[in-house]
Order: C-alpha cells, then structure tokens, then sequence
C-alpha cells in the first residue's frame, strides 16, 4: 500500500454491562466519547475518524451526538462488532479499532500503530500483543480491511464477533503480527485508564479536571506523570477487575 485510506472507528453504544451510558459521561464539560473523538482526531497518519454505534433504538441519542460535532456515524449489529467495524470503515485500507471506553487514548500511539503496519506490511500491530505494557486504557490495534474480511470468512463465533479484531489477533498463523511495548519512562501496566467502573471514571475524571484545561492534547507522558505525583490516585480504581474477553 504506497498511501493507505486510514480510518479510525470508535466503538461507542449506550449498553454497557458495568456502567450503562457511560460513553455519555462528562469530561472536561464534553461527553466521553466525544473527547475520544477529539484525541483521536490529532492523529496525522489518519484520514477520518467515526464512530461505530449500533441500530438500537438507544442508541439514537450517540447518532444525535455525532451530528452535533460533525463527526460521521455508523449504525451496525448490535453484537456483531467485526461487522459493525467493517461498515463504518467503508473504503478505508486500514482500520484503527479504538473502544469507547478508553478516553485517554493517545494519537502517537495510533501514528506509530499505522505506521509499523505499513512499514512491515503487516496485517495486525498492536501494543498488547502478548502482554499490556502501557497503562490499561492505551490499547491501539490496528489492521488491514483485509485482514478483518478475511477474519469474518473464517470465523463466526460469536467471541470473536464481538470483539472485533479477536481472531486476527488469535491467529498469528493466517496473519502477520507486529507489535510493541512501552518504553521504560511510559511502562505502567498496572495501571487502569479505561473506564468500567465508577472508580474508573472517577480517576480519569481528576486527571481529565487536572490536565485538560492547561493542554487539551495532553499526552501519556503528562498521565504518568501527575499518577507518579499522586500516588495515590492509582489506587482509586485499583480493585476492578479487567473483564476478558472470552466474558463477551
């Protein structure tokens, strides 16, 4: 691919089995999934950012939204995420699979994601390909359309349906794997930067009031940072359980 079509597409649906409208929640006087949105939108190796929402009737309210901030919106499968992905990317070469739950998302690390796959004409790059390394809520995958159409072709379970990227990233043996770790300075996995739980929003929550408002493109560095000045903030959330993915 000598200049791929790069598509962002955050996930984003007002069901959630933990904490139901949380993609609604404020930050920084936004909604969370607009600020993902935002976060994502400073990446430079990417043409267009979306969201992907499902065609439930709730869901309207996410539609409604992107209207609002001019960002495009796909209605999809409620389950089926590998679909749901699929449709909203429409034409683009490479995919940037984002969570609605991870408001913190950093776009270098969508840029170096895109470009590690081109570089190593990859089919699935990922900074959590055999262990998370950045704080949990950092995860960026990124693959080939291909390599997703492909995947649907040879898998309709529904695990990896809906996790979107699951069985590419399963299957190491039908696709081409790259991936990363943190650096030294930016290593902290055990740290929880997604949101679940309350707690969770709770600690993005002070760390979006303390950063944003000084540097709206705060980065992970900034993040690790101020958690490293106040110590005990990383155990605001410290008891949640991070959900696996064969729980759906």
């Amino acid at each position: 691919m000598s200049d791929p079509r790069v598509v962002i597409s955050v996930e984003g649906r007002i069901a959630s089995t933990r904490l139901p409208g949380k993609i609604l929640y404020p930050l920084a006087g936004r909604p969370m999934i607009e600020q993902i949105v935002r976060r994502a939108k400073r990446a430079e190796r990417v043409h267009e950012v979306l969201v992907a929402t499902t065609v439930n009737a709730a869901d309207q309210v996410v539609v409604d939204l992107c209207h609002r901030i001019g960002c495009k919106v796909h209605q999809g499968s409620v389950e089926d995420i590998s679909e749901r992905i699929l449709g909203a990317a429409g034409d683009a070469d490479i995919i940037v699979q984002i969570t609605g739950d991870c408001p913190l998302v950093d776009p270098a690390l969508i840029d170096h994601a895109v470009a590690l796959l081109v570089a190593e004409k990859a089919d699935y790059v990922s900074n959590s390909l055999h262990e998370c390394t950045y704080p949990i809520g950092f995860d960026v995958r990124a693959f080939t359309s291909a390599a997703l159409r492909k995947s649907m072709e040879l898998s309709d379970d529904p695990i990896d349906r809906v996790h979107g990227s699951y069985f590419i990233a399963r299957r190491p043996d039908l696709f081409k794997h790259v991936g990363w770790e943190a650096p030294d300075h930016l290593r902290y996995p055990g740290l929880r930067l997604t949101v679940d739980e309350p707690s969770d929003y709770a600690l993005v929550h002070k760390i979006y009031e303390t950063l944003h408002q000084s540097n709206e493109a705060f980065a992970v560095e900034d993040i690790i940072a101020l958690i490293h000045r106040n110590p005990a903030w990383a155990m605001i959330n410290a008891a949640v359980q991070q959900k696996q993915a064969s729980e759906g």
